[in-house]
């Protein structure tokens, strides 16, 4: 099993390409689902949680390419995958594909739409909490769906079509969200979703539908308008930059010192994360393309964060900013509202030699003046970055297990690391 070794101490100066959002390309290529031309996705990155997502929908017949090379393409441009399902051939998601990612359970939406059925097994548990989805089923059963729960299974079915109807949304959900704009573009009539997500990967699904030639209103709202249609077509979309990247980079120049240029993602995305990061004492603009993150050595300032749906502070990123705080010159407070077993990777940071105690979804982190290198544990994806980011700042070696996590959901990251000027190795076996 690969692991990754790091040596701290060293700042970071240079720049790190920020690659496709997963949280958006997932739904987007879900959404291929809907039609039986091609969807064409331009800036996929590539992760180990979109080589499953492939698999999950070449098991209900969709047909992939990805591009070649191109004459002076970035490395780090991404891929362009060609997605087409011409004819859905099996309409269930089989436990031992749905087990090994959550967001394959959001096939339920265009199966639905598009065929009337769909049989998609139960996500089960997950390492950061339960993610309960009777927001799923209580949003399909408002277009007219009858849902049934056999061994595991949630088998759905709308024989006569879904019907466009108003839904509001007991508590924001972006994986609902997504799922009921997805099932809503090919109902019959006017769909309103109420208190619905407002995330940027919503606004990013919803321009991709609408370029398919679905009619959809109000996406980055807490009101989503649609109008149903009767089918839709193929496209050509961009995956859009990805902030959580952008933010864990950011907070990485945050924790060593330096000067890093982030190319090709827009600040914009992740107002709030930056906010914290200036309180912090890290410099943040606008550069050509991107942004640029610049601090000088010397102690950071405590800062109190509060996890909340978009425009809030994003809990995948308060793992990262937790792991900054260690460094910091006084005590702050981390509130994680989302999930409620986000912390899972205080243990492994108080290994590094962090102060962090916890009382209930709050933490207090007293900083300390130096961190320790040490054998840790990923636990999860955005608590795996986080001990990469603590041992950055880290005296001696630390030696980061279970990077697969990592692997799910950061692009490259040890070369991107390096390229800058840390000393970053991935030791294979």
């Amino acid at each position: 099993m690969d692991r990754i070794r790091i040596r701290g101490g060293s700042t970071l100066n240079g720049t790190i390409p920020i690659s496709g959002a997963k949280n958006a390309a997932l739904p987007l290529m879900i959404a291929a689902l809907l039609t039986d031309d091609t969807l064409t996705l331009e800036n996929v990155p590539h992760l180990a949680d979109v080589e499953q997502l492939i698999r999950i929908l070449g098991n209900h017949g969709v047909d992939y390419s990805v591009d070649g090379k191109r004459l002076n393409q970035r490395a780090s441009g991404g891929r362009t995958i060609h997605f087409t399902a011409r004819a859905i051939v099996d309409t269930t998601a089989p436990y031992d594909l749905v087990s090994k990612m959550r967001a394959s359970f959001w096939v339920i939406g265009p199966l639905l739409a598009r065929m009337g059925v769909a049989k998609v097994s139960l996500p089960g548990g997950c390492a950061i909490g339960t993610r309960p989805v009777d927001l799923f089923i209580e949003g399909l059963k408002a277009l007219g769906t009858e849902i049934d729960i056999e061994n595991g299974y949630i088998v759905a079915k709308a024989k006569d079509g879904l019907i466009g109807n108003r839904y509001v949304f007991p508590k924001v959900s972006v994986g609902a969200t997504h799922v009921m704009m997805m099932a809503a573009s090919l109902a019959k009539g006017e769909t309103v979703l109420e208190n619905a997500a407002r995330e940027p990967e919503i606004v990013d699904l919803a321009a991709c539908l609408n370029a398919m030639g679905a009619r959809i209103e109000g996406a980055g709202s807490s009101t989503v308008t649609i109008q149903g249609v009767p089918a839709l077509a193929g496209a050509r979309h961009r995956v859009l930059p990805d902030r959580i990247e952008t933010g864990t980079y950011a907070m990485a120049v945050a924790m060593t010192g330096g000067d890093v240029t982030l190319q090709g993602t827009d600040g914009r995305l992740l107002d709030t994360a930056l906010r914290a990061l200036t309180e912090a004492g890290a410099e943040v603009s606008e550069a050509e393309g991107g942004i640029r993150v610049r601090r000088a050595p010397g102690r950071l300032n405590p800062v109190n964060v509060e996890t909340q749906p978009f425009p809030g502070f994003p809990t995948d990123l308060q793992a990262q900013f937790m792991a900054l705080m260690t460094r910091s010159s006084g005590v702050s407070q981390i509130t994680e509202t989302i999930f409620e077993n986000r912390f899972m990777h205080v243990q492994e940071l108080a290994r590094l030699g962090a102060r962090i105690s916890l009382s209930g979804q709050m933490a207090r982190v007293e900083g300390v003046e130096k961190l320790a290198g040490a054998d840790v544990m990923a636990t999860d994806l955005r608590a795996s970055v986080s001990l990469v980011i603590a041992a950055l700042a880290a005296e001696g070696e630390t030696t980061v297990h279970r990077v697969y996590h990592l692997d799910r959901g950061f692009e490259r990251l040890e070369e991107k690391l390096t390229a800058c000027g840390a000393d970053v190795e991935r030791i294979s076996g």
